[in-house]
């Protein structure tokens, strides 16, 4: 269909206020082990996905294919990410072998104060701050994928864009996925582009497989393709986001002309740890998600992981115990590391992740866990267990030559603020801030301030052999803070349980995050369910609507697996 569409146009809230679990499941559609020689891309939509398969096989990087493909998710998967939201990146360079990280997550605008989610020192209802200008932050991912390509980039900039630039003239069928998800949606219609773009003249969501077209989005591609993201920054693009934050009725926000112009992606250094005879890189803060994820692994090295049956009570125990360290760390010492001393490496060192691991006892849970003490620790901070809410899609990439890219992108909630400028949607990210700035006196790791990015979960990973340093595999999901969950397992169920790719996302999830013992509702994980209630957990059987994306290095090229609990692809060739 992409094919066709591409001659076609040749032609012409607080955590107790918040869902505790707003991922629907959208139904089991089983997916097959994708193989490939050559290159292969995973998306979240299969036309974003065969979008970047198309720019690999005319020569680009897995950086081209990257862009291209988050471009046409921003079209198709209008209500996870797009040019109104931000991304942390992940590359692996296949000649020096080098990890490198760029994050890209919005700010808060210099008007931002600690009591912008406040009403009389209250904490706002999540539905009130989310909808509107209030929770907008300054978006990062345009100048994201500039900096991408300038650095990595193959094929002329232009040229990326021309996938979603056809698809949004010509038109692309409403997924099923979506529609529901519009249609069950109580603030959508209240943005009128966002009216007249989603529903029918009657005011009804706009039917699964009805063909939708975005000129508007289409002309915005088309400015950014030829002028570059200072156009996205500055100038009549710029004047109708602010305008849309600003302008807004009930909920206006703060963001400037100036908190666009100033807006920097971060270098970064990738967060890298061993485990076992692989080295993990993943992003280290304003997310959370590498450092939760290292220290998981790291509890759970300790054990003889192989001997241990994948969806056994004993597995989802073991799982749910270094969830519950991992998260009582998170939620005391993470945040925008320019703005709080987190202890990053002390966090994640072999020794403190030993002792921390003696916590877990064999078949009896440990109840809450407490923060421990690790090294390099210089302020005292509050407790905070405020929920990340999914909003959220995450790609990989791998080209010709053997250079790969994971990078999880997000607007936050669904649809964002449902602000709708220009085409794509603007994010709310600073919800993703703690409503109240101080717990106990003290201040949280995640309060908000002027420029600071918002604590995330999530957690792109790259992995390669320790010894040599060749790629292993690239991996992500979005899913709130389930993400770290979901990822952990996987990267068990690869390294030490031996699946596929494919075999390893369709595993149910399991975990916690510092609360409830959470199992995948539904799947084989709710026979152990009493097993684990005898071992003293609180079990809860949720839907856990992951969306991993994965590819791994074979012996004969690479093998990929997109998550049978959505509508994402893997194509290569």
């Amino acid at each position: 269909m992409l094919a066709a569409l591409l001659a076609a146009a040749s032609l012409a809230a607080t955590a107790q206020q918040r869902p505790s679990q707003p991922e629907p499941p959208s139904g089991w559609t089983p997916k097959k082990l994708a193989t490939a020689k050559q290159y292969m891309v995973v998306a979240a939509n299969p036309l974003a996905a065969e979008a970047g398969a198309a720019i690999l096989a005319k020569g680009g990087s897995a950086v081209d294919a990257v862009i291209a493909t988050q471009l046409v998710l921003g079209l198709v998967e209008p209500q996870a990410s797009g040019l109104g939201g931000g991304a942390y990146f992940m590359h692996y360079d296949a000649k020096s072998k080098a990890v490198t990280a760029l994050d890209g997550r919005e700010t808060a605008p210099a008007g931002a104060t600690r009591e912008l989610f406040l009403n009389e020192g209250k904490p706002l209802v999540f539905q009130e701050a989310v909808v509107g200008g209030r929770a907008v932050g300054v978006p990062g991912l345009p100048r994201l994928i500039e900096v991408m390509h300038a650095r990595h980039g193959k094929l002329p900039w232009a040229a990326l864009f021309a996938p979603a630039i056809a698809l949004a003239e010509n038109g692309w069928p409403l997924s099923p996925r979506v529609q529901g998800m519009i249609a069950k949606d109580k603030s959508l219609a209240e943005n009128a582009a966002a009216r007249a773009y989603f529903f029918t003249a009657d005011g009804k969501p706009r039917a699964a497989g009805a063909i939708l077209r975005n000129p508007a989005y289409a002309k915005t591609l088309r400015t950014l393709a030829a002028k570059g993201m200072d156009a996205f920054y500055a100038g009549e693009i710029a004047g109708d986001i602010v305008k849309a934050v600003t302008g807004h009725p009930a909920n206006p926000g703060t963001l400037s002309l100036a908190d666009l112009a100033d807006y920097r992606v971060r270098d970064v250094e990738p967060l890298c740890g061993a485990y076992r005879a692989w080295r993990l890189c993943g992003m280290p803060p304003s997310s959370s998600g590498g450092i939760a994820v290292l220290q998981m692994l790291g509890v759970l090295e300790s054990r003889d992981l192989a001997k241990v049956k994948p969806n056994s009570a004993e597995a989802a125990h073991l799982f749910a115990e270094a969830g519950r360290l991992a998260f009582a760390d998170r939620n005391r010492y993470v945040g925008d590391d320019r703005f709080v001393d987190v202890p990053v490496r002390g966090l994640v060192d072999k020794g403190y992740l030993a002792d921390r691991a003696k916590l877990v006892a064999d078949g009896k849970a440990m109840g809450r866990a407490q923060p421990g003490t690790p090294a390099g620790l210089k302020v005292a901070l509050a407790d905070d267990d405020r929920e990340e809410l999914p909003g959220t899609s995450h790609i990989v990439a791998v080209d010709r030559e053997g250079n790969a890219v994971s990078m999880t992108t997000s607007i936050e909630y669904y649809f964002g603020s449902r602000q709708m400028v220009r085409g794509f949607l603007l994010n709310n990210q600073l919800t993703d801030f703690n409503f109240e700035p101080l717990a106990d006196g003290r201040l949280t790791a995640n309060a908000i301030a002027p420029g600071k990015r918002p604590r995330s979960s999530m957690a792109p990973f790259i992995v390669t052999d320790a010894k040599t340093g060749r790629l292993d595999q690239v991996l992500g999901s979005p899913g709130g803070s389930l993400i770290i969950g979901y990822v952990a397992k996987t990267l068990v169920a690869t390294l030490d349980w031996k699946l596929d790719m494919q075999s390893a996302i369709d595993l149910p999830n399991r975990g916690s995050r510092g609360g409830p013992t959470e199992i995948e509702k539904g799947t084989e994980l709710d026979a152990v369910s009493g097993a684990l209630k005898a071992m003293g957990h609180d079990v809860r059987a949720i839907d856990m609507t992951s969306g991993l994306a994965g590819i791994r290095r074979t012996a004969t090229g690479w093998e990929a697996g997109a998550d049978p609990r959505r509508e994402g692809a893997a194509r290569g060739r």
